[in-house]
């Protein structure tokens, strides 16, 4: 082991012996200045936690600060002025762990940080470190950029033994290279004292919902209706131009990808790259600071308000991807740039050797979700987020590691019980990603009522079917029919599941009919990046190609996945750009591409093709929000629910027979499935019963053309076809779209053989005495 004097040299200091004798590295001694002459804080409050300014009794107007840091020795807080300079204030007031104070002058905009005094003993997980300058957890406001240079680790980074570097000690001030916290006024808004006096939440429905999962950054960057000083932001995000592309869309809801304050990675900056997609979070009460125009010292909080109201004002709610699982300080060789210098024991999950980090994200790291106060830091947040920046729910990144007690995943852990009863998160839409890398970590339909979930067995049944690798048709019955095998329990509803074909990680749809191999050599790190697991198929050629065949019968899958997509029950899920042929080049990955592979290309929407792919993508939500029959709130029960013998759900093979147990495990292509109209459970508003059209999709994913067999009475009398997603290649009035509006109608009779082209989608409604309510289709 090298010498005190030799990690004296690289560290800053001297470090001493922990009188131990066990043989381990020396621990540093804490010897950090303590206060400012002259600057005292009064004794404040401990609650609410964070920088709160207020007026006093006696009429002073500052800022009180309150921080939980269990087992420290001491906490001081840092107050920086303009120029930089540096006024330290010592909390002296302790009371349940949290140190606080009331410091008078302290106004909104006013930078700060904290620097907590402590043992250094990594061997029992101890890191206080103060020449760290910490981010309030509670910080609502950053101001600065992350760099991650060496003073920024609470150890020697380079020290030349690597396999104990984490355990010396580096003594450099790091204020001067880390963002800091701002205080920021309760009114961060408009100044009007009354926020959210005009909003008014859309509240829709979980079944009537259709999410569009998309970037703050990517999605306006290249917008040509977008003024270039706003691209990239939350009053990008709002302007006129964007939010018009939504509502002609016809989505309910954006799921924003984080925007929480997030840091780079040290690797990404080593390649001259950045996080793109915000999946490491270091501040849960603050938006991302990168992502607003009109300033970074508290203006970022009003324009993300602002942006809220103005999509709900368009009837869109705001959805927010949120990373609760694990922050920017990775593991033991990671940057202390919040929780770990706080206490790094209480706030993460560590190995029986303290020195290394519970790893179930894959990240480096793992929040204590168990202990109470780091479950009252992610609770705290999410009610700032919907109480006072008007968020409608979240979706929770690796949501299994969320749910874990000491180890295992368990529902009826703490989070997911303290979420259950709160009267304001409860009543939130609450969507999981079921899953985390750990063992046992696969959670698909455990979560338990109130939560939806990613439903990735949807995902992987239809590209699997689209491209002929399904053994049966078992699987691809389940997924569109709202999953009932996964979701039927505990009294859960099909919009339990929510159905993609894409998601920000991973192929886009054109991708995803383009390319059968990855390629993200963009990414540095020899394409070994990204999943292999792609169940893509290239249709004829990898990549780009001038042939016109392989490109129509790309189009045509691209409207085959969108149309199964939208007419399956479940909530669906849409990846901004998919509408309109975005592509990223073969990047399944491109979590570091800050760039034109990770933006939006709006020129897409110039080209006729990729224009009238987003008007079949609208035309097939609107078919959705018009007909109850495709958003059901309950499950199909199969069963008959008139004399007739009609049931409310029935699956047919082509030859007009519905199907038996042997058909179901018999391979096949094609799947005939009719939804009634006339056995919706429930009542509308009114109280009345849910009547509706009845449908028969058919869905033939063979590459030739199959002879279906229409059934005929009592199932209808005749068939009207609503959507045909081969009409791009068989022309006709509505050339360049599947859908018939503005077409002759084309009707078959009950019992008539129709050929039904290779690679297609049919959607046809029923006529006669099953026919449901009879109102226009399309």
């Amino acid at each position: 082991m090298s010498s005190a004097a030799e990690q004296e040299a690289v560290a800053g200091g001297p470090v001493t012996g922990d009188g131990s004798g066990a043989g381990r590295p020396a621990v540093g001694v804490d010897r950090a200045s303590r206060g400012a002459p002259g600057v005292a804080a009064r004794p404040g409050a401990p609650t609410p936690l964070g920088a709160r300014y207020r007026v006093a009794p006696d009429g002073a107007a500052g800022t009180n600060f309150a921080l939980w840091a269990g087992g420290a020795e001491a906490v001081d807080l840092c107050l920086f002025d303009e120029d930089g300079s540096e006024t330290r204030v010592s909390l002296t007031e302790l009371t349940h762990e949290i140190w606080h104070g009331f410091v008078p002058g302290v106004l909104p905009g006013r930078r700060y940080g904290y620097r907590v005094h402590g043992r250094w003993d990594p061997w029992t997980g101890a890191r206080w470190n103060p020449a760290k300058l910490l981010l309030d957890p509670y910080a609502r406001a950053v101001d600065g950029d992350f760099r991650l240079p060496p003073e920024v680790y609470g150890h020697v980074r380079d020290w030349p033994e690597q396999q104990v570097a984490d355990t010396v000690r580096d003594d450099r001030d790091s204020a001067p290279y880390v963002p800091k916290g701002v205080v920021v006024h309760d009114d961060a808004g408009d100044g009007d004292g009354d926020e959210w006096r005009d909003d008014r939440r859309p509240k829709t429905p979980w079944a009537d919902s259709v999410i569009y999962e998309l970037h703050v950054r990517g999605f306006t960057m290249r917008h040509p209706g977008v003024p270039e000083k706003l691209r990239g932001t939350y009053a990008g995000l709002a302007h006129p131009a964007a939010v018009e592309h939504l509502t002609r869309l016809g989505v309910t809801a954006v799921e924003l990808l984080p925007v929480h304050q997030f840091a780079h990675e040290d690797h990404l900056l080593r390649r001259g790259l950045r996080n793109y997609w915000g999946y490491n979070s270091i501040g849960y009460f603050a938006p991302h600071a990168a992502y607003a125009a009109s300033g970074t010292t508290g203006q970022q909080v009003g324009e993300f308000r602002r942006m809220v109201r103005a999509l709900h004002a368009a009837g869109i709610e705001v959805i927010l991807d949120v990373v609760y699982n694990h922050t920017a300080e990775a593991g033991e060789l990671g940057p202390t740039l919040s929780l770990k210098g706080i206490d790094n024991r209480g706030y993460y999950r560590l190995q029986p050797d303290a020195r290394r980090y519970a790893d179930y994200t894959g990240c480096g790291n793992t929040l204590h979700v168990v202990q109470p106060h780091v479950l009252r830091l992610i609770t705290d947040s999410l009610r700032y987020w919907v109480t006072e920046m008007g968020v409608d729910g979240f979706r929770f990144d690796l949501a299994a590691a969320l749910a874990r007690s000491m180890h295992d995943v368990d529902m009826l852990s703490p989070f997911l019980a303290v979420i259950a009863q709160d009267p304001v998160l409860r009543r939130v839409k609450l969507i999981a990603e079921p899953w985390d890398v750990g063992s046992g970590g696969y959670q698909v339909g455990a979560f338990p009522p109130l939560w939806t979930e990613w439903n990735d067995r949807y995902r992987d049944a239809v590209r699997d079917f689209w491209r002929h690798a399904l053994p049966d048709v078992r699987e691809m019955g389940y997924r569109l029919s709202g999953s009932s095998d996964l979701y039927a329990w505990g009294g859960r509803r099909p919009y339990a599941s929510v159905n993609f074909v894409t998601a920000h990680d991973g192929f886009t749809l054109r991708d995803l009919v383009s390319y059968e191999r990855k390629h993200n050599e963009a990414n540095g790190e020899g394409n070994r990046d990204g999943t292999d697991d792609n169940r893509s198929s290239h249709c004829g050629a990898e990549g780009e190609t001038d042939d016109p065949a392989v490109a129509a019968l790309r189009r045509r899958q691209l409207r085959n996945l969108l149309t199964t997509l939208l007419l399956s029950t479940g909530v669906p899920m849409l990846v901004a750009g998919d509408e309109m042929g975005r592509t990223q080049g073969g990047n399944n990955n491109a979590y570091c591409q800050d760039n034109e592979i990770g933006w939006l290309d709006w020129g897409m929407l110039d080209d006729p093709g990729w224009r009238a792919l987003f008007d079949l993508t609208a035309r097939l939500i609107a078919l959705r929000h018009r007909h109850p029959v495709l958003r059901r709130r309950a499950f199909f029960s199969g069963r008959p629910h008139s004399a007739d013998g009609l049931r409310d759900l029935a699956w047919f093979t082509p030859r007009g027979a519905e199907m038996t147990e042997r058909d179901w495990y018999a391979p096949a292509a094609t799947l005939g499935m009719y939804l009634s109209g006339r056995d919706i459970p429930g009542r509308d508003e009114r109280g009345e019963p849910v009547v509706d059209d009845s449908f028969l999709a058919v869905l033939h994913a063979g590459d030739r053309p199959v002879d279906f067999r229409l059934p005929g009475p009592p199932w209808a009398d005749r068939y009207e076809v609503v959507v045909d997603t081969s009409r791009e290649e068989r022309g006709g009035a509505a050339r360049g779209s599947a859908s018939t509006e503005g077409a002759p109608r084309v009707t078959y009779p009950g019992g008539a053989v129709m050929s039904v082209p290779g690679r297609v989608v049919l959607l046809l409604r029923v006529s006669g005495p099953s026919g449901g309510a009879g109102s226009p289709a399309a």
